[in-house]
C-alpha cells in the first residue's frame, strides 16, 4: 500500500467566520482508506509545506475526507496558503490516515473542544451518537459566528449532549471548565483538543479533581515549548540495532538528520514532534523526550519510542530499532 494518496479538492466552504472546510476525494475516483475518529492526515501543499489536519465529519463514509483549517494570523504558511490560494479541482498529495488520538470504548465520555480543536471531537461525537454511547460535548468559541460546525452540531445534537460556550458572552473556558468537570464523574474519560493553553488548563483542573493522566486524552498540532538543556551542547551516538552501525549526533543536528545523511530512510512529516510519523522503538539508552505526541505514561513506560525529529539522548549512546 502506498504511503501517499493523490487527491482532488472537491469542495471548499466557510465554517464560521474564521475557518475553511475542505473536502478531498481520490483522484482515481476510488474510495479513500478508512479512518476512525481522532485520525489525521499529512497534507502536502503545493507551496512545499506539509501540515497535519484532523479528519472530521462522519467516519466510515466513502465520499472523501473532510478537514477544516482555521485562518491563523501567525500562520507559518500552511493556513495562509489554504485560505488564499487553494482552489476546487486542485490536486494534492496526502498521507494515509494516522490515529494518535483514538476514541476508546467507555460507558460515557466528556469531550472538551476549543476553537478549531472541534474537528476531531466533531467526528467523535458523530461516532458516539451512532453507537448510542452517551457523551457531553462542551465547545468553547470566541463567539458563535467564529465557531466551526456550530450549526451542524446544533442541528444534530440537543442540550443533553452539547453545550456551546461563547466567550464574548462571558462564558469563557477559564470561567466554565471547572464547572463542566464538576458535573462529570471523576474517572470518566475526557477528550481534549484546542489551543495549548486551553488544554493545559483543562488538564490541570481535571487532575486537581482526581483524574489520572490515563483518563485524559488530548491532541495538539503545535509543539510544546522546551527549555534549553545542557545536554543540547553535548554529542551522543545513535546506533542501529539492525546493523550495529553507529554515528555521532552533534548539538546542531537531530537524530533524523544524522540518519538521513548516512543513507538511512526516516519517515518524517512535521519535523516538530507533533505528528508521530518518526516515532521509533528504543532498544537501549535514556531518552530526552521533546515531542508533543506521546503521553507522560508513554514517555516513562518500560518500552519507549523516540521522536527522531526532535528528541535527544540523556545517555552517551542510544540504540534504536530501525
Amino acid at each position: 500500500m502506498s504511503d501517499v494518496l493523490s487527491v482532488i479538492v472537491d469542495g471548499l466552504w466557510r465554517q464560521g467566520s474564521q475557518s475553511l472546510a475542505i473536502r478531498l476525494v481520490a483522484e482515481n475516483g476510488q474510495p479513500l482508506p478508512a479512518w476512525q475518529p481522532g485520525a489525521h492526515i499529512d497534507v502536502h501543499l503545493p507551496c512545499g509545506l506539509i501540515r497535519q489536519y484532523s479528519l472530521t465529519g462522519a467516519s466510515g463514509v466513502d465520499d472523501g475526507y473532510l478537514i477544516c483549517v482555521a485562518q491563523e494570523p501567525a500562520s507559518r504558511g500552511g493556513s495562509r496558503y489554504i485560505h488564499q490560494q487553494l482552489r476546487p479541482g486542485q490536486r494534492l498529495t496526502v498521507s494515509q490516515p494516522r490515529n494518535l488520538f483514538p476514541l476508546q470504548t467507555a460507558e460515557r465520555l466528556t469531550l472538551l473542544a476549543a476553537g478549531i480543536g472541534i474537528t476531531p471531537l466533531y467526528a467523535m461525537a458523530l461516532s458516539l451518537a451512532a453507537q448510542n454511547v452517551p457523551f457531553m460535548l462542551h465547545y468553547y468559541v470566541k463567539n458563535r459566528e467564529a465557531g466551526a460546525f456550530v450549526r451542524e452540531l446544533q442541528q444534530r445534537f440537543g442540550a443533553e449532549c452539547l453545550a456551546v460556550h461563547d466567550s464574548s458572552a462571558g462564558d469563557s473556558p477559564r470561567q466554565h471548565l471547572a464547572q463542566a468537570l464538576a458535573q462529570t464523574p471523576v474517572g470518566q474519560p475526557v477528550y481534549l483538543c484546542g489551543p495549548a493553553g486551553f488544554m493545559a488548563t483543562a488538564r490541570q483542573i481535571a487532575q486537581a479533581k482526581g483524574w489520572t493522566d490515563t483518563q485524559i486524552h488530548s491532541e495538539a498540532f503545535h509543539p510544546v515549548a522546551t527549555q534549553a538543556h545542557a545536554l543540547d551542547e553535548e554529542t551522543f551516538s545513535v546506533t542501529l540495532a539492525s546493523t550495529g552501525e553507529r554515528w555521532p549526533v552533534p548539538p546542531h543536528k537531530t537524530i533524523a538528520q544524522v540518519l538521513q545523511e548516512n543513507g538511512v530512510a526516516v519517515p518524517l512529516s512535521c519535523e516538530m514532534g507533533i505528528c508521530g510519523a518518526c516515532l521509533t522503538p528504543v532498544v537501549e539508552g535514556i531518552i530526552d523526550h521533546r515531542d508533543s505526541v506521546q503521553s507522560a505514561a508513554e514517555k516513562s513506560a518500560s518500552t519507549q519510542q523516540i521522536a527522531l525529529c526532535c528528541s535527544r539522548s540523556r545517555s552517551a549512546n542510544l540504540c534504536i530499532d530501525l
